[in-house]
């Protein structure tokens, strides 16, 4: 792997050796008091987000510097892009300053293959070695460390994913988690089950590997985890449901709806939540959600990432 830009990349072996890998960070971390690992050192990790976050953004930073990598964080709002510096000059502008791997979060869809597709004909004509480019969210598209953390969560609360069902509720037109995770989760043996209201539905997502529903409380039962979905205001222009009262009502997962779950099933969310519209406060906070282990989680799956792409599969922890 040179690049981790989407979860096609992975085939099911290659995405189960980096949840493996996952685990195996988690093992050797545990029960130090310095959590530093000389894994990554003397390599310069850059993350670069034209849009905000929290979860991704700290996980990957974390990420780097217990696996003891200099990480430079970059943003957008304070950088020469606020000048007018276009994406292809700062992403080679990074590379040159000598950023081993880039991560990339950006709200146009393919940004992260665009910049990728950049660095390997720089690298190309200046006869060097290009950076490794890891997408952090695009727009719409992909999110694919997002989608393999899910799945490590999934399997260390489920015992396994293949043949599990799996429901993922609400703005799945929106959703770069959406896409992910029913492409992961696909490739790794679940059965995928979309809930949302028409029109929070893609067109064309009747082509999607998984099935599509409206109504959630006719999916709850029998389902051994459910996902649900931030709904994204910041990407919609006009109304796509009357009111956020009415969305909870058709969509959120109240205390009555967690009680049609199986006592074993596992409640996930990628954050940030809207407590009382997507998800009621109870039932982010209860037994069933694993919504801390999902970001616990992700600094464990970004190490694997980051190690997998800059040591490469030969070392191993």
């Amino acid at each position: 792997m040179k690049h981790l830009l989407t979860v096609a990349d992975l085939d099911r072996g290659a995405a189960t050796e980096l949840l493996d890998e996952a685990e195996r960070f988690e093992q050797a971390l545990l029960g130090r008091e310095v959590k530093k690992l000389p894994t990554l050192r003397g390599r310069t990790v850059m993350t670069v987000f034209y849009e905000n976050s929290t979860r991704t953004r700290v996980s990957f930073e974390v990420a780097g510097k217990w696996m003891s990598a200099d990480v430079i964080n970059v943003s957008a709002s304070s950088s020469s892009v606020s000048k007018g510096e276009s994406l292809r000059d700062t992403a080679l502008t990074l590379h040159a300053a000598g950023a081993d791997a880039l991560i990339v979060r950006h709200p146009a869809s393919g940004a992260a293959h665009q910049i990728a597709r950049w660095m390997e004909q720089w690298a190309r004509e200046e006869n060097r070695v290009a950076p490794s480019i890891i997408n952090a969210g695009d727009g719409t598209h992909q999110h694919p460390t997002q989608a393999l953390l899910d799945a490590l969560t999934l399997r260390q609360r489920l015992g396994d994913i293949e043949g599990k069902r799996i429901v993922l509720v609400g703005d799945i037109l929106h959703s770069r988690v959406a896409r992910s995770n029913v492409s992961l989760l696909n490739t790794l043996g679940a059965e995928v089950v979309l809930v949302a209201p028409r029109t929070l539905l893609p067109i064309g997502v009747e082509a999607w590997p998984c099935r599509v529903s409206t109504s959630l409380d006719a999916e709850l039962p029998g389902a051994d985890a459910v996902m649900m979905l931030r709904v994204q205001a910041e990407r919609m222009n006009g109304g796509f449901f009357p009111s956020a009262r009415e969305y909870s009502i058709n969509y959120g997962l109240s205390e009555r709806r967690l009680g049609l779950l199986d006592d074993d099933a596992v409640v996930l969310h990628p954050g940030p939540m809207l407590r009382g519209m997507e998800i009621a406060s109870a039932v982010a906070d209860s037994p069933k959600s694993a919504v801390l282990q999902q970001v616990s989680n992700g600094v464990h799956m970004r190490m694997a990432v980051l190690f997998r792409l800059l040591v490469g599969q030969e070392e191993t922890v």
